[in-house]
């Protein structure tokens, strides 16, 4: 399917959202539940997979559905298409404290691989596929898992980074070594791999887990500061209500000073 051309503004700063201009007859493609607003004159629809499967009958699109099964995301996809006579613009929204990024395939070889749940929303046309990891390490131990989002094309895509973003271009050779929940994406050229930390004390003690992510160059990676796993965990150790310890932080009221505030 030709890639549609789309025009884009990004507002906001911590709670990012994208819009996008759709020319009539252009779509654009979104996340489940991604959507924020959109003019009149767009029409959605939810098929299964990617919009970019739909012309090839049964099997394409139950194709296109399982990867995004085995991903972790809906079996559903929704593309947003400008069935008006001007120009008209729908919105996407970042699902938690962030930056989104916007990347154009064409510009990156035509492929992008991501972590399973950073895609937000793209141009009609590219393709939302999957990629194995190679390394059996990287498969069991990364923070990704073994089976990560690929986005084919040479059109606009939009993924979203928790908290501050780091782009970075690795010279060929040139190793960065990163916590594994903090990768976002980076070019198929760069060589991602898994790596014992390798003392059991830092591992035990450290606070930084077991492993960390290898990603060597040549390539261009995208790193998050903060993680949704991250951010989770710190919202689950404050809640008691979930199990958390509900820390008073130095208080000396502890559970008197919840009551008293409202907290319980």
């Amino acid at each position: 399917m030709a890639m549609d051309v789309v025009d884009y503004e990004i507002f906001g700063n911590e709670m990012q959202y994208v819009e996008i201009e759709l020319d009539p007859g252009e779509a654009a493609i979104g996340e489940a539940g991604a959507m924020m607003m959109m003019q009149q004159g767009i029409e959605m629809d939810t098929v299964f997979g990617d919009g970019s499967a739909q012309q090839g009958g049964l099997f394409g699109k139950l194709l296109g559905a399982g990867k995004r099964l085995l991903t972790g995301e809906s079996l559903f996809t929704t593309v947003f298409h400008n069935e008006g006579n001007g120009k008209r613009r729908v919105a996407f929204a970042a699902p938690y404290p962030g930056k989104i990024v916007a990347v154009d395939l064409a510009e990156l070889g035509g492929t992008l691989m991501c972590q399973k749940d950073s895609f937000l929303c793209a141009a009609r046309g590219v393709s939302l596929g999957i990629a194995f990891q190679k390394k059996l390490g990287a498969g069991l131990f990364g923070g990704e898992g073994f089976i990560m989002q690929k986005l084919d094309g040479d059109g606009m895509a939009f993924v979203h980074a928790g908290g501050t973003l780091l782009v970075k271009d690795l010279a060929p050779g040139e190793v960065l070594r990163v916590d594994t929940g903090c990768v976002v994406a980076f070019q198929p050229s760069v060589d991602f791999d898994i790596q014992y930390v390798g003392k059991i004390k830092t591992a035990l003690f450290g606070g930084e887990g077991l492993f960390f992510a290898t990603l060597q160059g040549p390539g261009r990676v995208w790193l998050q500061s903060l993680p949704l796993s991250r951010l989770a965990n710190r919202i689950v150790m404050a809640a008691p209500a979930a199990g958390g310890g509900g820390r008073e932080e130095g208080s000396l009221l502890g559970g008197l000073g919840n009551i008293l505030d409202g907290d319980r």
